[in-house]
Formats: C-alpha cells, sequence, structure tokens
C-alpha cells in the first residue's frame, strides 16, 4: 500500500467521523431548515457536474447520475420530515 494511498484512507475515515460527530449535535428542530440549505448546495453540484460532463472528451454520467439522485433524495426526505410537522386532520 503506498503513502497516497494510505493518506487518503485516513483521510477519509477523519471526514467520517467529523461527519458523525456534527451530525449527531444538530438539534432535531433544526433538520428540515438544514435539509433544505443542503439541497440548494447539492443543486449547485448537479449544475457543476453538468457542466464538467459537457466539456469532457467522454461524458462523465456517473457524476451527473450520483448528484441527481443526491439531490432527489435529499427532496424526498425534507418532504417527508415536513409532513411530521403538519397537524392530524381531524376525522369526519
Amino acid at each position: 500500500m503506498t503513502s497516497e494511498v494510505l493518506n487518503e484512507l485516513t483521510f477519509f475515515v477523519l471526514v467520517i467521523f467529523v461527519g458523525f460527530e456534527v451530525i449527531s449535535k444538530v438539534p432535531t428542530i433544526l433538520h428540515t431548515p438544514l435539509m433544505s440549505g443542503t439541497n440548494a448546495i447539492h443543486g449547485i453540484i448537479l449544475v457543476g457536474a453538468i457542466l464538467i460532463a459537457a466539456g469532457a472528451n467522454s461524458p462523465v454520467t456517473i457524476a451527473v447520475t450520483l448528484a441527481t439522485t443526491n439531490v432527489v433524495g435529499g427532496f424526498v426526505v425534507t418532504d417527508r420530515m415536513l409532513e411530521m410537522f403538519k397537524g392530524r386532520q381531524q376525522q369526519k
């Protein structure tokens, strides 16, 4: 194993640990606004992936597919979380 691969693996493990620690400290009431902000950022990432794919000699369809999946999944999760805040409709 080269030192470059070891550095990348170490970085990856540290990012997972830091990400878990940051997310676990967020109060429940802030999850929905944070998801909406994250979806906006992922939309920008999707536009960047499309621009890179358009200028590449071979289309980078994996990046576009993953970014699209991320955006759609984020909106689905946000929609489900917003449903929790709606009051129960009264029985007729």
